[in-house]
């Protein structure tokens, strides 16, 4: 490998497509491509892979216009979609791995246009293709995916990548190897993930669909017999309940706002209803990072808070307010994904860690 390694990372969203371009782990550029809904208007109703080449060539003009090249990568890392449940690590980009999202058996999701985007600039330039800890990365022990009925088994998706790489980082700051600390780590963006991890491993975290605190527009966790009776209710089709539950709950719900800064305003000017719900998903995280600490048997070095809403200085204090006693919490605001990514692809350039393959048989936490 070159002594300066050029990283081409990508991350799909829904409606945009950050990319970043690293000499090593340094920023060259970096950018937020965003498609308007008139430009993704010929993709409704299709599969998300459908957008493949529209993206790719969005982020090649960009990189043209910055005078850049695909040409001239060392590899391409994109953010990884709902696979298998599958060990943390970087993964290398297999015809095993893209025939999986096409089929996207776990769901369709913007995520799994990651591999695509990375196997398809990578050719370019003979570069290797990689993800980094997909949102299905699952180290759980057994005991953590029972219900409470065989018909129900607890998945675990999460946000991993961001987890993974903000628990490395202070592993670093602090001198320590990360697989000899217990840390609880609070991502807080559009869902909110608490997970609990433990000899190097995330051995315990809420499923942001369907688990946990409420946040800017996930219901978190409710009701289970009046989620039984809405859906019977006869007034709901399967999607607007999901679109009630995963896109419009939360402070969208209840104060119809997805910002929490306009949430904070609201409160700061005597609205007496954004500060009760505020203060309650403010208690919800609490609450779910003292679950964590059980996980944990009480042992922990550490609480971090990172994604979105951890710029919030009020948010930090709330959360910090009610669990310090646990342990010492550290903010890490922001969701540095590109960079997690570029870091995980540099660990395999550089022989820190070997790059997995997924194998091709039904697949398991270790696949």
């Amino acid at each position: 490998m070159p002594a300066d390694a050029r990283i081409l990372a990508v991350n799909p969203g829904s409606t945009s497509t950050k990319f970043g371009l690293f000499v090593n782990v340094s920023p060259v550029l970096v950018k937020t491509v965003r498609h308007e809904a008139d430009e993704l208007a010929p993709f409704r109703g299709r599969p998300i892979l459908d957008q493949c080449d529209l993206r790719a060539a969005r982020i090649e003009a960009e990189l043209a216009a910055a005078g850049h090249s695909v040409e001239e990568l060392s590899a391409v890392v994109g953010r990884g979609g709902l696979l298998r449940p599958l060990a943390s690590g970087t993964y290398r980009v297999t015809e095993t791995m893209l025939d999986e999202l096409r089929r996207a058996a776990r769901g369709e999701h913007a995520s799994n246009l990651g591999a695509f985007l990375a196997s398809r600039m990578a050719s370019r330039s003979g570069a290797p293709a990689y993800v980094v800890d997909p949102v299905s990365v699952d180290e759980w022990p057994d005991k953590a995916r029972l219900s409470g009925t065989p018909l129900l088994a607890r998945p675990c998706l999460s946000h991993a990548l961001n987890t993974k790489a903000v628990a490395k980082r202070y592993a670093r700051e602090v001198g320590r190897p990360y697989p000899a600390l217990r840390l609880v780590v609070v991502h807080a963006g559009s869902g909110i993930s608490v997970s609990a991890h433990e000899g190097g491993r995330m051995v315990e975290v809420n499923n942001t669909r369907e688990e946990g605190p409420f946040s800017t527009e996930r219901a978190g966790g409710v009701p289970v017999m009046g989620l039984v009776d809405l859906c019977f209710s006869g007034k709901y089709t399967r999607k607007e309940v999901e679109t009630l539950l995963f896109r419009e709950g939360g402070l969208q719900a209840y104060l119809g706002t997805n910002d929490l800064q306009e949430v904070e305003r609201r409160v700061a000017e005597g609205d007496t209803l954004a500060a009760a719900v505020l203060d309650a998903m403010c208690y919800q995280v609490a609450k779910e990072v003292g679950a964590m600490a059980a996980v944990l048997r009480g042992r922990v070095d550490a609480i971090l808070l990172t994604g979105g809403m951890a710029h919030s200085e009020g948010f930090r204090n709330a959360i910090r307010e009610a669990v310090e006693w646990i342990a010492k919490v550290r903010a890490y605001p922001g969701e540095d994904e590109l960079l997690a990514l570029a870091e995980g692809a540099l660990r395999v350039l550089r022989g820190d860690e070997s790059a997995r393959v997924l194998d091709g048989e039904a697949g398991g936490p270790h696949a």
